[in-house]
């Protein structure tokens, strides 16, 4: 819309899914199948999964189990704004706002096998996000000056209730972990030994919430030195507020409560197994007694306050080719805040983690050659991480913690060549060395962080390799097509947070064996794209092909 010189647009969306998640799927049986100990304990050979479904066929075929169907129910819904009141000839006042909700309501199998052993009976989801921005930008002192100030103001509301149930065969699932080490002598319910009560009747509903409020000023501005030589810097302070909760709306468990009562008379090799699977975390009760000793979880209501300067400054300078080579340093910043998880305070834990603090340098050149047919980037970097963010699964609960130090250095290399009007042709080349160094743990002594030390980030290979051409032309006067192939080429990456390794065997002393599928392969895939539209592309069809020799990722 306009009002005189006054310009805006609103922008509102919907959007549902019943998308439900998830499923997984066997790739390797773990001892407890091949040595027959589902079978044991009356669980069939493959502990409930089907018979077919293992191994790269069964990535193939999609084929996975689960014990009942999983259901979801997920709306995405909002509004936008920005208004642009001219200021003048060379400044204009822009404001920025938006409202978002976000509402989902799921069900699933959690342990992601054909067996009832861990459900999430609901998880009901409620997400509201309000933002603020206005700003002040425009040229001054004989354009020489590009000058941007500004303000920025949001709140975020996160409330989220999950009901998770234990199933009717969880008992015997752990009687088929706890068969082999104890050899059959506990029998295919251990739990029900114990604590003389089935883990079937064990419900409980957890309430996690988090209020946030964020705002900052901040200004960014390019000054002209000369007409070839240009400095840029910027500066924000942020600060941050939340305020986070963990409560336990209603537990019955007394499959807990009984384990806890006859502790004593577990064998005390066992207590710490017996413990953990009778009182799995996501579902004991909270707050007991015995909290402050025990792996049990405790509820837990705290605010997280943190405020920093981030700056950024940026050299650049354009030779007449035209070859522009630049240098920058930015000091970034992400907040911390709290561990939204039933285990986050367990034992008296912090839920809290701090905030993430980087430093990066950046160096590059950019050319054009050629009246513009070829262009080529490179570009040279290096982050240092102060109090690096790691979200971990245990396979028992979820941890977010920091770790001192984390670094990455690298470089990416692009071109993009054009022969003529209708082809063209683009490559990149990016290495990147990301790490936690030798002495990253600084002055922690926490072991999942001191064994980080000297080990690769997760899910960063070292060479990512994209290269590719698309073919455009025109049918007629008022149509027009294109045709486009690629290739992505993928290094080894480490999947896992924690590096694991198979300990050294007396055939191989010395050495150590990954486990598998901790080591995501290299991999290359070809993706095609083809596409029918009018000359000004307000009707248009594509078909594409993602992945055309189904290369496992």
């Amino acid at each position: 819309f306009a009002f005189g010189e006054i310009e805006g647009r609103v922008i509102a969306d919907y959007a549902k899914s019943t998308a439900s998640c998830c499923a997984a799927i066997e790739l390797q049986p773990s001892p407890v199948e091949t040595f027959g100990l589902f079978n044991a304990v009356g669980l069939g050979p493959r502990g409930g999964q089907f018979q077919d479904n293992r191994g790269l066929q069964a990535v193939e075929d999609r084929i996975a189990s689960s014990n009942f169907a999983p259901i979801g129910n997920i709306k995405n819904y909002g509004v936008t704004s920005e208004i642009n009141f001219p200021i003048g000839e060379k400044a204009n006042l822009i404001y920025i706002g938006s409202y978002r909700k976000f509402r989902a309501k799921e069900s699933y199998d959690t342990d992601f096998t054909a067996l009832d052993v861990f459900n999430v009976d609901l998880n009901n989801t409620r997400i509201n996000t309000m933002t603020h921005e206005l700003r002040l930008q425009g040229d001054a002192m004989d354009d020489k000056l590009e000058y941007l100030v500004g303000g920025y103001y949001s709140t975020e509301d996160i409330k989220q209730n999950v009901q998770f149930s234990l199933g009717t065969q969880y008992d015997r699932f752990v009687g088929a972990l706890l068969f082999g080490p104890t050899g059959g002598a506990l029998g295919p319910t251990p739990l029900q030994l114990f604590s003389g009560a089935s883990p079937a009747l064990t419900r409980t509903n957890n309430a996690y919430a988090q209020n946030s409020k964020s705002w900052s000023i901040f200004t960014n501005n390019t000054f002209a030195l000369t007409d070839n030589f240009k400095f840029s810097f910027g500066l924000r302070y942020s600060n941050e507020t939340k305020d986070g909760s963990f409560a336990q709306v209603s537990n019955t468990n007394p499959t807990c409560r009984g384990i806890i009562a006859n502790l004593a008379n577990v064998p005390p090799g066992l207590r710490p197994t017996v413990l953990v699977l009778g009182c799995l975390p996501f579902l004991a009760p909270a707050d007991l007694p015995q909290a402050a000793a025990l792996p049990l979880p405790r509820s837990f209501t705290g605010k997280f306050k943190d405020d920093e300067l981030i700056y950024t400054a940026k050299l650049l300078y354009e030779f007449a080719a035209p070859i522009n080579v630049y240098a920058s340093f930015t000091h970034g910043y992400k907040s911390g805040g709290f561990n939204l998880d039933s285990t986050a305070a367990i034992g008296g834990a912090n839920p809290a983690f701090r905030s993430e603090l980087v430093d990066s340098y950046e160096a590059g050149i950019k050319a054009r050659f050629l009246d513009n047919a070829v262009t080529a980037n490179l570009a040279v970097f290096k982050e240092d991480f102060t109090d690096f963010q790691v979200l971990e699964f245990t396979g028992t609960r979820f941890q977010t913690f920091n770790v001192p130090k984390a670094r990455s250095t690298g470089f990416e290399l692009e071109t993009t060549i054009r022969p003529d009007d209708h082809f063209t042709i683009n490559a990149a080349l990016t290495y990147v060395d990301a790490k936690y160094p030798a002495n990253c743990k600084g002055n922690s002594t926490e072991i999942n962080v001191i064994n980080l030390c000297g080990a690769s980030l997760t899910n960063a290979p070292k060479y990512n390799v994209i290269a590719g051409a698309t073919y455009t032309n025109e049918i007629g006067s008022s149509m027009k097509y294109f045709l486009n192939a690629q290739v992505k080429l993928e290094s080894d990456s480490r999947t896992s947070t924690q590096p694991t390794e198979l300990p050294a065997t007396a055939a191989l002393v010395g050495t150590t064996a990954k486990l598998p599928f901790d080591i995501q392969d290299s991999n290359v895939k070809v993706n095609l794209r083809a596409g029918l539209s009018t000359i000004s592309d307000s009707v248009g069809i594509e078909f594409f092909v993602q992945n055309l020799f189904d290369e496992p990722a």
